[in-house]
């Protein structure tokens, strides 16, 4: 109960000093939560000196982030983002100190602390998880991609022009990574920047080390054309299938061991609603 007191005060008085000295330096302003979440907790942060000792941290951090939202992203909406995360774990931890207060139920402020430190490492796990997800998924379409290009080079089209009817796909497929940094190379060069350049820059976007692969191939044979290029992407198309079936295996596999929890809890249940009927009878 006391430690309960302790905790929700000295949480408190840390938030509200961190709001009024974020609001008095100009920051939160504009919603409320940046207001009360974001900014505060941006000020806590770099007063702390935390970000400069986890700065690797931080930097992988960032370009995860970079991959997911463009170049657009910067440093300080990254910085605004785990200052977000902390911000509620710190509310978690802060809610639960006082409801162990109003319930005199300690139990409550240990679940608090928990959540405050699990719920920033939730969140920073769901963005790698999201990155891990965004390279399967543009692994698993580059084959098809590169089977398409090979039949549009075959059947005499430019490679431009090919790659263009490449990034011209159904509406539900729209929203694909792969295909909307495809568009974004031939917008690119529409707009008069060289090819080579357009395609460096697709494959940074992508971030993947089979991208770049494709993309140096491309620019070693692209001048070439013809049966030369359609040959090299034949080869690199063997190889992109078998990493193809190596992440839908994985994902198999992953799936089904996501079902092993479900399962076991279910086993439990039909136990207990099995034993308690003779557990009951045998003590009556």
């Amino acid at each position: 109960m006391v430690a309960g007191w302790a905790v929700g005060i000295l949480l408190t008085v840390v938030w509200c000093f961190a709001i009024i000295v974020s609001q008095r330096s100009g920051r939160g302003k504009r919603d409320a939560k940046e207001r009360w979440l974001s900014a505060p907790f941006r000020y806590l942060l770099e007063r702390s000196g935390l970000p400069d000792r986890f700065q690797t941290q931080t930097a992988g951090l960032h370009g995860k982030l970079l991959l997911l939202h463009g170049r657009a992203w910067t440093a300080e909406a990254s910085r605004g983002f785990i200052a977000e995360a902390i911000g509620f774990g710190y509310m978690a931890a802060w809610a639960g100190a006082w409801l162990s207060v109003l319930s005199s139920e300690p139990a409550l402020l240990g679940l608090g602390l928990l959540l405050g430190v699990v719920i920033p490492a939730a969140k920073w796990r769901e963005v790698e998880g999201t990155v891990k997800r965004r390279k399967q998924d543009i692994v698993l379409l580059l084959p098809e991609l590169l089977n398409k290009l090979m039949l549009l080079l075959g059947a005499g089209e430019t490679l431009q022009r090919a790659l263009v009817r490449c990034a011209e796909r159904n509406d539900e497929q729209t929203l694909h990574p792969l295909l909307l940094e495809l568009r974004r190379v031939n917008e690119s060069v529409r707009n008069g920047e060289s090819f080579a350049a357009a395609m460096e820059m697709f494959s940074r976007r992508c971030g993947v080390q089979e991208v770049s692969v494709f993309t140096t191939t491309m620019l070693l044979n692209y001048r070439r054309g013809g049966d030369r290029l359609v040959l090299s992407l034949k080869e690199l198309s063997y190889a992109m299938w078998e990493k193809r079936k190596a992440i839908v295996r994985a994902r198999g596999e992953e799936a089904s061991s996501k079902l092993v929890f479900p399962l076991v809890g279910i086993f439990f249940v039909l136990m207990v609603l099995v034993a308690s009927p003779a557990i009951l009878m045998m003590r009556g």
